[in-house]
């Protein structure tokens, strides 16, 4: 991957970090403590909720939301999306998006109130702004299994929808369980050979995609590692190697889009991932608001 990662001690935070992780901490317990467990097989009502909440906030950061609703298992599903129109390449399209669906029993603070916390934020930072190309920022359902990988997977139905009208989106990035951080060493694992090239210590935000996607990968590894102070891995790979496809922007690599997802790395990292203890507590929202504006100051470059 091009550039350097950040090594040194952090800066300070920020105004502007400090206030953007404050209201990260406020999602992430609206979807993980106030709603809790959301998925259609066991928690459909606070599936709706969280959907329903999604579509209020999108609306009070001045966005007016659209919805994509599909059947799956005789109920009626969304994705959730909103829109900057470009100003002079209007037509080009630079997707942000995470998924707020949970596995059963799990509250998913980190999987995934942390990405659909930091899509919602970065929404609500660019909005009004004026840019060449579209910005989207996406809520999608279905992520987690027993819809993951399948016809069902609420990004797929989206990223299929796209490629039927021959839309041309020119990077997607899927934030994707954002929100664990250590320092310890060794708390960091990867699935072998991984292990032997990359960090053992688990402070890094990684920025993963399939080997398709690759130059998509290193330009937005590079782009973070010159704008933000903050430790990043990069890693494109086939995505028969397990974790790099564990997100949404699977669905858009399938259908020949450039997509990455930017993760801690879930269970590679993260103890409480898809358990009843993955709590809104266990997460750094300092660090995770670092992480979001350098993403931020990614997408505002691309």
């Amino acid at each position: 991957m091009p550039g350097e990662s950040h090594h040194r001690s952090l800066p300070l935070l920020t105004d502007d970090e400090r206030a953007l992780a404050s209201r990260l901490h406020s999602d992430v317990e609206m979807l993980a403590t106030t709603i809790g467990p959301r998925n259609i097989l066991s928690h459909l009502p606070a599936l709706n909720r969280a959907a329903d909440w999604i579509e209020s906030l999108f609306r009070d950061i001045g966005y007016e939301p659209i919805i994509q609703e599909f059947r799956e298992d005789g109920e009626t599903v969304r994705n959730i999306a909103v829109e900057l129109r470009g100003t002079s390449k209007p037509d080009e399209i630079f997707v942000v998006g995470a998924h707020y669906d949970s596995v059963t029993h799990c509250p998913a603070a980190n999987d995934n109130a942390s990405g659909i916390a930091g899509t919602i934020e970065l929404a609500r930072y660019f909005n009004a702004k004026p840019f060449a190309r579209t910005l989207r920022f996406v809520a999608f359902v279905n992520e987690e299994p027993p819809y993951f990988h399948t016809e069902q997977m609420g990004s797929l139905v989206y990223a299929r929808a796209f490629r039927a009208r021959n839309e041309k989106i020119v990077g997607m990035i899927s934030l994707e369980t954002i929100g664990y951080y250590s320092d310890s060493a060794g708390s960091q694992k990867y699935p072998v050979p991984f292990n032997r090239f990359f960090p053992s210590i688990g402070n890094f935000i990684g920025f993963c995609g399939c080997w398709s996607s690759r130059r998509f990968v290193q330009r937005v590894t590079e782009s973070f590692r010159r704008h933000t102070q903050f430790p990043s891995e990069g890693l494109a790979a086939p995505d028969w190697i397990p974790g790099i496809g564990w997100s949404d922007h699977w669905s858009f690599s399938k259908v020949g889009y450039p997509a990455l997802m930017a993760t801690d790395t879930a269970p590679f990292r993260y103890a409480y991932y898809h358990t009843p203890q993955d709590t809104p507590e266990k997460l750094d929202y300092e660090k995770m608001a670092r992480v979001v504006m350098g993403i931020g100051r990614v997408v505002q470059e691309i």
